[in-house]
């Protein structure tokens, strides 16, 4: 089972980090269209690490946004949220159809208190993976290099390198061969 990072809602310091996130993703989804530069700045201001030439579109939700790490040609498409209570690794040339989502966060099965605390798993994303659009990719999940998750998959369990993956929840559909 992979390490939980314990949280409790409604602190002073977890609503100053989420109000400081909102106000930052609220600049970037407004900002204007052909201000590519200053959009990155934003980027770079509310993810914890970024590579070169991120791409964010349109209508983008975090938590914290400083759990989220990104390499080198980031791109999510429109919609895309990224829950990220626990830390959120993202490789080098990853890209995200529309509304995909990533949920590091979860709570408790019992009904007592469920919503007065909860946990986050970290996700893994390698390099030069692709997730198709209306996708989400569950607390924990760690997804190999080179691989594609297959559009509308809920992945609930890891991903090996060069596989497709589709369905909920998602399985192995084939290997992807070198060309």
């Amino acid at each position: 089972m992979k390490e939980r990072i314990y949280y409790v809602r409604g602190t002073d310091e977890l609503r100053k980090k989420a109000l400081r996130a909102a106000k930052l993703v609220r600049a970037i989804n407004m900002h204007d269209l052909e201000d590519d530069k200053g959009k990155e700045e934003l980027i770079r201001e509310l993810f914890g690490t970024v590579g070169e030439s991120p791409c964010v579109e349109d209508n983008f939700h975090c938590d914290l946004g400083t759990n989220i790490h990104v390499g080198d040609h980031f791109y999510a498409g429109f919609n895309c949220t990224i829950l990220d209570m626990a830390e959120v690794r993202i490789g080098d040339h990853c890209m995200f159809g529309p509304n995909v989502s990533l949920y590091t966060a979860g709570h408790k099965i019992t009904p007592r208190n469920r919503n007065k605390d909860g946990y986050g798993i970290p996700i893994t994303i390698g390099n030069d993976v692709w997730i198709g659009g209306s996708s989400v990719i569950l607390p924990g999940v760690s997804i190999g290099d080179n691989s594609i998750v297959a559009a509308g998959s809920v992945v609930t369990k890891d991903v090996p390198s060069n596989v497709i993956v589709a369905g909920n929840p998602a399985k192995v559909l084939r290997v992807i061969e070198e060309e």
